[in-house]
């Protein structure tokens, strides 16, 4: 046990897989439905948000939500590999990764990386400027977090001591708590490397430590179920507890007032301990997985979890006998999605049917906007009063396959789905959010009128108008149903098929029915009327696995057993394209919005896109896990994909909408090249190899979120060089050029009336502020006997303030001073220039100074062509009576000639392309 200088181990980050970044088409994008899994997740206070922020783990990055709302803020980075720990301090967000350590600032930068681990890192405890990491090879480090220097490696014999624990209890200078597999805990001085004592209450393994509230004192959870509250001081054990679910996967203390112990169990209950009544105080079941983080945060009277079942909880202990309940939720599907369809026509909400028998409705906008519609059931009320975890008697099989229409969405179900070997159809509303009342099932095939329990229902397609649902069986059998009653209204054939139907169509007007069976016979049915009996039938020569349609175009492709896809025209009942190329079972088609390309995917983990009119492949990739089911954007954006084996859905962008792309031809026998699934990040927030580092200041977080909430102020005029508007509003320039129209129509019909008793008021000056004139009310100075002869005109402040111009060339004070006067105010101001009405020639052309000063900084440009214009009509006669008013005359209006044109050109030139435009559309 010495101190150890950084190690640097080439390997400590393998290089990822080699693959595309995106197909020629597609390109990643993102992965929905991820919220949570076994790492257990971390809390962090935010003085400057007041708020705590929530850090799960979804694998290779993590998600960062807020508590308030469980909102999401941001997604980390992608890891060169599976992350294996999370922890948090002030500053940094700590992650592990194939046996590195990188420090996270604000959740999207990576600060530092510590390398130097041989073993994946599966413990992490902050600890002041230091870093304690604990790996699989069962060596204790700790890392100078400025530096990335290892300060002291301690390894561990693992038959001697396995550690599986490691907690800082308060107060605790430089020490540590090290639990293990053999139940005994070692108190370690990090700073001078020692072990301070080994204490041993229980035998069993070790799995949590918790400090608790008060000083000196822990709580230990063991495998065995049982919880030992702890003095260290005194090697004494306060109480104990036996949790008889199975083994205590984490352990919180609430700090809002009531002495509470919250333990968490595998089995996913949490349980409520009274510590001062030392007894059980109440129990629920979280999750339906093992409970992997149960943090009770400061003050509040809330516990937050999560669990590998990919949700995270709230919960609020505010039951009137003490107990807790769901306060919030975020989770996605506990089981692979089987099913996705786009649902409606603005492709904001995914439609998806997991191994859960659940169905959810998830949002490309944001997560916040996800919803659940609850789990398939035989009996919704039934299943309402137990528990949810509870085993349910009556839940039914997984949906495989899902219609959806929006036509008649508010007024009744508008879903309907098949499940896993049963007979029964169940239908779903969007609008309400849940399960429907109806169960579609034909008469033959009741109970009390079914002989072949083995039958199940295979295929289905809501009609275009959402008045009817069309379900095909493993008999052969074709029905219809009202999805609004669930009643029964025509069967088509007797049976419609000698095998079981693979695919139904039907198409936009209601006049025809498409259905395929595994015998390969394509049959056609009038949808009313004759049904007994199909128009026309078309053999294949091969059997049908599936069938999807594009009812705009009345496209329908159909999937055969050999892997061949055609392409059939409803309308002519004749196959127009064949597309082969995949080597193993298909497992969805879909079609593009402007049904211009067919998308396909199979069992090979391949995916191609097959151009429709040149009957060519111009696209294929091959992804990690073969789709299961896929489904394009109405808008033609985004591809969703579900695959095998993995929870979330998986959007790829559609790179011709936003780039210029040439299509060729491909062979469709060539080797697709791989590219990865997307991730919840993008693509250039990954990691190459873990190097990509920030260097920033070692700044304080709360001058850093300064920074952030700094408020950004438009200047007054972005460029010398542009013409610039006031931004006042029009009433103060344009009603000066109609004043005397105003004031004649505003004159009162009769003169106003004195009031009786005027009140006391101060003198004010005129304009749009309220200001004392308080220089009338001046007394002079009673010592001076002296009369001040005043001058000779009667200049106002705006005449005084033009005067003053002509040493100053203080003109912006003048500009200042006009802009806050009202337009009868600004009338008067400008007629009072006038040697007969006060005024004199010197502040006449000191208004034409202060006319071309406006012209030439191009500033107030609206202003200065409304105030030049009341200075024309009230002295434009006047002007000639002076030589040197001519030549400014001049001199002002070259300056606005200049800045018109400029306008002018660029106005003439815009209602030319509009006018180009307009006619070219017409």
């Amino acid at each position: 046990m010495t101190h150890l200088p950084t190690v640097e181990n080439p390997e400590a980050i393998e290089t990822r897989s080699v693959f595309k970044e995106s197909s020629c088409i597609f390109r990643r994008n993102r992965a929905l439905g991820y919220v949570s899994n076994h790492v257990p997740a971390v809390t962090r206070y935010v003085q400057r948000r007041r708020d705590t922020l929530l850090i799960t783990c979804i694998g290779r990055s993590f998600q960062v939500y807020t508590a308030s709302h469980f909102r999401l803020i941001h997604v980390s980075g992608l890891h060169p590999d599976e992350i294996t720990a999370l922890a948090t301090d002030r500053l940094h967000t700590y992650t592990a990764s194939n046996k590195c350590i990188f420090a996270w600032r604000a959740g999207k930068h990576i600060r530092h990386v510590y390398r130097g681990h041989q073993k994946d890192v599966h413990l992490l405890l902050p600890f002041g400027t230091n870093l304690i990491a604990i790996d699989r090879a069962n060596v204790l480090k700790v890392w100078n977090i400025p530096t990335e220097d290892v300060y002291l490696e301690v390894p561990f014999r693992p038959e001697e001591f396995q550690i599986t624990a490691v907690a800082h209890p308060p107060t605790y200078i430089n020490k540590i708590l090290l639990g293990s597999q053999q139940g005994q805990i070692k108190i370690l001085n990090i700073k001078k490397n020692t072990v301070v004592c080994t204490l041993s209450h229980h035998k069993s393994r070790i799995t949590c430590i918790e400090p608790a509230p008060a000083l000196d004192v822990v709580a230990v959870g063991h495998g065995d179920g049982a919880i030992i509250v702890l003095n260290l001081k005194f090697d004494e054990v306060l109480m104990g507890f036996q949790q008889d679910w199975g083994q205590v996967t984490r352990l919180a203390f609430r700090t809002d007032g009531p002495p509470i112990l919250v333990s968490a169990c595998s089995n996913g209950y949490m349980a409520f301990w009274n510590l001062e009544e030392r007894k059980l105080a109440g129990q629920l079941q979280a999750h339906e997985e093992s409970v992997t983080t149960a943090i009770c945060l400061p003050n509040e009277p809330v516990v937050f979890t999560t669990s590998p079942d990919n949700s995270m909880k709230m919960f609020v202990f505010d039951m009137s006998d003490g107990g807790a309940r769901q306060l919030r939720i975020r989770e996605g599907h506990t089981k692979p999605p089987l099913c996705i369809r786009y649902h409606g026509s603005s492709g904001v909400s995914i439609l998806s049917s997991g191994e859960d028998s659940t169905m959810r409705v998830f949002s490309t906008i944001a997560e916040s906007l996800n919803k659940s519609m609850g789990r398939a059931t035989y009996n919704r009320k039934a299943t309402k009063k137990k528990n949810r975890f509870q085993y349910d008697k009556f839940s039914m099989p997984p949906i495989l396959e899902f219609t959806s229409d929006t036509a008649r969405e508010k007024e009744w179900d508008n879903i309907a789905a098949i499940h896993a070997g049963i007979i029964q159809t169940t239908t779903w509303t969007f609008d309400k959010n849940r399960m429907g009342e109806h169960r579609l099932v034909p008469k033959q095939f009741q109970n009390k009128n079914r002989s072949d329990f083995q039958s199940e229902t295979t295929c289905l397609v809501l009609t275009h108008c959402g008045n009817f649902v069309i379900v095909g069986y493993s008999t052969g059998d074709i029905e219809r149903f009202n999805i609004q009653s669930g009643a029964h209204r025509a069967s088509y054939g007797s049976p419609g098929h000698q095998k079981a139907v693979r695919g139904v169509a039907s198409d936009n007007l209601n006049q025809t029915v498409v259905s395929g069976c595994s015998e390969g016979l394509v049959k056609f049915w009038a949808f009313k009327g004759k049904v007994d009996k199909p128009v026309a039938v078309l053999r294949l020569a091969d059997g049908v696995t599936m069938m999807r349609q594009h009812r705009e175009s009345s496209m329908l492709a159909i999937g055969l057993e050999t892997f061949k896809v055609f392409v059939m025209d409803m309308h002519t009942r004749v196959i127009v394209r064949k597309f082969f190329g995949h080597t193993a079972k298909l497992n969805d088609l879909t079609f593009s919005p402007d049904s211009r390309w067919l998308i396909t995917a199979a069992m090979d983990s391949t995916i191609k896109v097959w151009d429709i009119p040149s009957s060519y492949m111009v696209d294929h990739f091959r992804v990690e896990a073969p789709c299961v089911s896929l489904t394009m954007s109405p808008n033609g954006d985004f591809l969703a994909t579900a695959h095998v084996n993995l929870l979330g859905i998986y959007l790829w962008a559609n790179r011709t909408l936003f780039n210029q792309i040439s299509l060729r031809s491909i062979d469709p026998w060539e080797p697709a090249p791989y590219v990865g699934l997307p991730t919840n990040v993008c693509d250039a927030m990954e990691l190459e190899d873990g190097l990509i580092k920030l260097e920033i200041d070692d700044e304080d977080e709360t001058k850093l979120g300064e920074l952030i909430d700094a408020k950004y102020e438009t200047p007054t005029q972005l460029s010398k060089e542009l013409i610039t508007l006031s931004g006042l509003a029009a009433s103060r320039w344009q009603n000066l050029l109609d004043l005397e129209l105003i004031k004649q129509r505003n004159k009162p019909k009769a003169p106003p009336k004195a009031p009786k008793l005027a009140p006391f008021f101060l003198p004010t000056v005129s304009g749009l502020e309220l200001r004392f004139d308080v220089e009338n009310g001046q007394k002079q100075d009673e010592s001076s006997r002296i009369r001040k002869a005043s001058a000779m005109n009667n200049l106002t402040a705006f005449g005084r303030l033009l005067e003053g111009t002509a040493t100053s060339y203080d003109f912006p004070s003048a500009v200042s001073h006009l802009t806050q006067l009202g337009p009868s105010m600004i009338d008067f101001e400008i007629k009072s220039l006038h040697p007969e009405a006060g005024g004199t020639f010197l502040a006449m052309l000191q208004f034409l100074k202060l006319m071309e000063f406006m012209f030439g900084t191009n500033l107030n440009f609206e202003l200065a062509q409304s105030y030049l214009s009341v200075f024309l009509r009230s002295h434009g006669l006047g002007l000639t009576e002076s030589p040197e008013l001519v030549r400014a005359l001049r001199s002002v209006s070259e300056v606005q000639l200049a800045a018109w044109q400029r306008v002018e050109e660029k106005l003439i030139y815009g209602t030319g392309v509009v006018a180009a435009l307009r006619n070219f559309a017409h």
